[in-house]
């Protein structure tokens, strides 16, 4: 291997470095006198079998109900992008989410749907949720 292309396979980018050092950030919900709900989708979501070590791609599908606090969406983007080396099954991967989702934010209502990418010829979407959804009887 040539000298510089070892010294660019050493150099850490800034994306890596915010990735590494980002953490779930919150700021105050500016309507808490409504109920609402926030939806937010990541369509390339990634991390290892803990069996093979083979890649796993997913959509997250994240919707909740705020209490007094939002999550700040770069901080999603970073935190869900640190698993991308972690070897972790569905199962864990997406109840991990929501526990760390409900610690940071204490929202009044919270889903996580993880739709895996079939592998296999198998399908996987786990879905996981925390507290109790008000109706608000939105039209869609």
């Amino acid at each position: 291997m040539l000298k510089r292309e070892q010294e660019n396979q050493e150099e850490i980018m800034y994306g890596e470095r915010e990735i590494e050092t980002g953490k779930l950030i919150c700021f105050p919900n500016p309507t808490n006198n409504r109920d609402y709900e926030i939806s937010v989708d990541f369509p390339e979501f990634t991390c290892k079998c803990p069996f093979s070590g083979y890649p796993d791609f997913a959509t997250l599908r994240i919707i909740y109900q705020p209490n007094k606090k939002v999550i700040e969406l770069k901080a999603i983007k970073l935190y869900l992008n640190s698993f991308r080396d972690k070897k972790i099954s569905h199962e864990e991967v997406a109840n991990l989410i929501l526990d760390d989702f409900v610690e940071v934010s204490d929202p009044i209502w919270m889903q996580i749907e993880a739709d895996f990418n079939p592998r296999g010829n198998v399908h996987t979407i786990i879905r996981v949720s925390h507290g109790k959804r008000k109706n608000l009887d939105l039209i869609f």
